[in-house]
């Protein structure tokens, strides 16, 4: 509880502080609490992923503090949304794009999430976003949109494109993180709302997507096959979660996909828009493989499809219903 609270700490001194000194400590406070709760487990690949995850974030930290320091520098201001030079606004793109794991600094997203348990997981691919999104929501008009928009391109297209061939729901998973952020960094600069609106829902379906998995005790492809014979209903909501994070009207995925498509056809930006749309296929397609493997290994026999599993009401039970109900049908 002490870790969690201090994760909660540093995320908040990065929403509240203006000044770039407080920023950096707030991120770091950030990557200092959660690297206990990764390497709990005591296996080799936590370690690993524990390493790597340090070394990143130790990277994109140092990088964001000497953008602020080379911005004190050039305009004598400490405050985060005094004008920044060209130099130190690429810079921090860059550190925060490292942070957050957009392609091309995505490399170490899908290994650290590998070695994690489903848990420890959550919280990365959640509210470890919610800092860096917060920095960018605030400087947005001061970054140069180019840079935002070929960053978030081609992490639509890698996010697609990687995982296809993946085996490891995890990875999955961290391949469909990577897509997402890059739909919300292409339109940060048009429609900030916007960029909020899909973080948002990206929390609640990843939420109810890694809850789902934990409660299915499922890390592989094949280990969700035979999850339909154990719970049939927790089979159909995790359909159901997988077809709204792909995108796929009329649920609550497929609407911020379509208003960032809208905003970006208004500004006339139609060639990214149509990369996007169709790098979203890829992502989709393996949406519809987990899918696939879901449903149609079924049990033959739907008498059962309420009664094999009773949930207790624990607090884990309870947000998952949220959750997946919100992910679903908003």
């Amino acid at each position: 509880s002490l870790l969690l609270l201090s994760l909660g700490l540093g995320t908040t001194i990065t929403f509240m502080g203006s000044h770039w000194l407080l920023i950096w400590m707030g991120l770091e406070i950030n990557t200092m609490a959660i690297i206990p709760l990764m390497i709990h487990q005591q296996h080799p690949r936590a370690v690993e992923a524990t390493t790597k995850y340090f070394l990143t974030q130790a990277t994109a930290s140092a990088l964001l503090l000497f953008a602020g320091t080379t911005n004190a520098w050039m305009t004598g201001q400490w405050n985060i949304t005094d004008m920044l030079s060209p130099t130190s606004a690429t810079l921090i793109t860059l550190a925060l794009a490292l942070k957050i794991g957009l392609a091309p600094m995505h490399f170490w997203l899908p290994e650290v999430l590998q070695g994690l348990n489903l848990t420890t997981g959550l919280i990365l691919s959640t509210w470890q976003k919610l800092a860096p999104f917060a920095i960018l929501l605030q400087l947005y008009p001061l970054l140069n949109p180019n840079i935002l928009m070929a960053l978030g391109v081609t992490s639509i297209v890698v996010g697609g494109w990687s995982g296809l061939n993946q085996t490891q729901l995890r990875k999955i998973l961290a391949y469909s993180s990577i897509a997402h952020l890059g739909w919300m960094i292409t339109i940060i600069h048009f429609a900030p709302n916007l960029t909020l609106l899909n973080l948002t829902l990206y929390i609640i379906m990843t939420t109810s997507m890694f809850l789902l998995f934990n409660t299915l005790n499922a890390t592989k492809i094949n280990s969700i096959s035979v999850s339909a014979t154990k719970s049939p209903l927790l089979s159909i909501m995790t359909l159901l979660t997988l077809l709204s994070l792909g995108g796929l009207p009329p649920l609550s995925g497929f609407m911020p996909k379509w208003l960032i498509l809208q905003e970006m056809a208004k500004q006339d930006l139609l060639i990214p828009a149509t990369i996007m749309a169709l790098a979203t296929l890829l992502s989709l397609f393996f949406y519809l493989r987990l899918c696939y493997m879901m449903t149609l290994t079924i049990s033959p026999t739907p008498i059962f499809l309420f009664s094999s599993w009773q949930a207790k009401t624990t607090q884990m039970n309870t947000l998952l219903t949220i959750t997946t109900s919100l992910s679903i049908l908003l």
